[in-house]
């Protein structure tokens, strides 16, 4: 009886965390189809999200509403655009982007987040400056990647490309963010495949944390990435694998 327990504990936490991400991404799909236009074809940043939540599993049905409210912009007027800034513990900084409908209970539910776990939300672009804004693709190294370094180097700069980074288990190409679509296109009809694609903000630099600061920090990241209104967090963080490790990640 605990073990069924247990499990339908964990499944419920999963759904809960699915639900979750597609509140999130509906909100993307709302504004971007408000602000570009309703056509895929015609809107390759919404096209790019349709794709991400397909990718994602998320229902038809939730996709093609979606892109409906955007559309006649029935509630999608009411999503603010909004990011805060702040220090996670150990000097971490932290960004946070938000889509609501609730400026001050979402202010206050990520000033709440910050607080608990030893940080600090600050005034507007008080970290901004340590971030680049970058497109981001990343191309996961499985048994069916059989391309080599230099291929996927040569093919990535002369689809316009800023720069190639390689490690065990993946590759991360970034470009500027207006040549992020033209970049992914091209690398797509070359028959790349992506684990994701977005525009983002990269750290400049990083800052290592580990202990008790490590697992605050994480700690604080589950906390807004819990919350439908925050759409992604950026950090300059960096928690070594062995770290990790030890805490259970």
């Amino acid at each position: 009886m605990p073990k069924f327990k247990n499990f339908a504990a964990t499944k419920g936490k999963l759904d809960a965390k699915k639900n979750n991400q597609f509140v999130k991404m509906g909100r993307q799909i709302i504004v971007e189809a408000r602000n570009g236009g309703a056509d895929p074809n015609a809107n390759l940043k919404l096209k790019a999200l349709i794709q991400k939540a397909k990718q994602m599993q998320m229902p038809g049905d939730n996709i093609e509403r979606a892109i409906k409210k955007g559309a006649g912009n029935s509630d999608a007027d009411e999503l603010i655009s909004i990011r805060y800034e702040g220090y996670g513990v150990g000097g971490v900084a932290v960004m946070v982007s938000c889509l609501t409908d609730n400026r001050n209970r979402t202010g206050a539910e990520v000033r709440a987040a910050f607080n608990k776990r030893g940080g600090a939300m600050g005034e507007p672009n008080c970290v901004a400056w340590m971030f680049d804004e970058k497109g981001v693709l990343v191309i996961e190294k499985d048994e069916d990647f059989d391309m080599d370094e230099d291929t996927v180097m040569m093919a990535a700069l002369e689809a316009g490309a800023e720069d190639v980074s390689f490690d065990e288990e993946s590759i991360e190409i970034l470009t500027e963010p207006s040549e992020f679509d033209a970049v992914k296109a091209a690398l797509e009809e070359q028959g790349f495949t992506f684990v994701s694609a977005e525009v983002a903000m990269v750290p400049k630099n990083t800052v290592t944390v580990t202990g008790d600061d490590a697992a605050n920090m994480l700690k604080m990241l589950d906390t807004l990435e819990d919350n439908d209104d925050v759409q992604n967090v950026y950090t300059n963080m960096d928690i070594p694998e062995e770290e990790l490790a030890k805490l259970g990640r």
